[in-house]
């Protein structure tokens, strides 16, 4: 999972850099071709962009650095942790539930992928098969028992 990300990352990083150092220089160069560059806004539109890209660039980098940070052997393989894949019981309805905790950016709402730091994510980092998670939302408070875990460590 976390491999899949950096290549993510990664793959961004690289188009940026090709559109930063190859494509943006060209868009200037027409720009400035064009003659006077106060009322140009082709010229802005592409200094804009180069800005744009620059800052992206640098939060893609810190991103990739942190990941690389981080060692698979301190997540728990026994409790939900960065990765999980849990089915949980809602207590008072009985319906099942199955969520994937990830990275903000690997977010597929769709696959029901929840970030770590997201409320259900919060309530249910550090529990073991057979504990119940307290989900405390604005209406409501939900009680999630927790049915079944695969962690980062086993391919389910």
């Amino acid at each position: 999972m976390i491999e899949e990300l950096k290549q993510k990352l990664q793959a961004e990083v690289d188009r940026l850099q090709h559109e930063l150092n190859v494509v943006l220089p060209q868009e200037i160069r027409k720009a400035v071709e064009l003659g006077d560059l106060r009322e140009n806004s082709e010229y802005k539109a592409a200094l804009e962009r180069q800005q744009f890209v620059q800052a992206r660039l640098g939060q893609l980098r810190q991103r990739l650095s942190k990941l690389s940070q981080i060692d698979i052997a301190q997540i728990p393989t026994d409790r939900v942790g960065l990765g999980s894949r849990v089915t949980v019981k809602d207590v008072k309805s009985g319906v099942l539930e199955v969520y994937h905790l990830v990275f903000g950016d690997a977010v597929e709402f769709e696959d029901g992928h929840v970030t770590m730091t997201s409320p259900i994510g919060r309530a249910l980092v550090g529990k073991a098969v057979g504990e119940v998670a307290v989900l405390k939302l604005p209406a409501t408070t939900r009680h999630l028992e927790i049915i079944e875990l695969f962690t980062i460590h086993v391919k389910a």
